[in-house]
């Protein structure tokens, strides 16, 4: 569900249909090389069986995710995740140190 308003876009998707989402995408894109689901697994040196039950539930280790980014060429795109809302921008110094320190740790248990 998406609310648009010229200034202001909000989605609310679950977890698991972003993990949907995600592995729809990398089925599509492996598609569009032409890859089979063996020859992109064994590529990305993850296991024919991991890579079709990603396919089919958006279930996946990490690391194996990111090896089957680097094969389809879109690694750099994990690179926008939870960058704020700065987009990524250089700060001078001064905005740096205006922020203030970073948690290192979480307070609630």
């Amino acid at each position: 569900m998406t609310f648009r308003d010229n200034i202001l876009s909000i989605s609310i998707e679950t977890p698991q249909e972003v993990q949907q989402g995600l592995a729809s995408r990398f089925k599509a894109r492996r598609l569009a090389l032409n890859l089979t689901q063996q020859g992109l697994a064994q590529r990305a040196g993850v296991s024919w069986g991991s890579l079709k039950r990603f396919e089919r539930t958006g279930l996946i280790a990490l690391d194996s995710l990111l090896r089957l980014a680097l094969v389809l060429d879109c690694l750099t795109d994990f690179d926008l995740i939870c960058v704020g809302t700065s987009g990524g921008t250089a700060k001078s110094l001064d905005e740096i140190l205006a922020e203030g320190k970073l948690r290192r740790k979480g307070s609630i248990k």
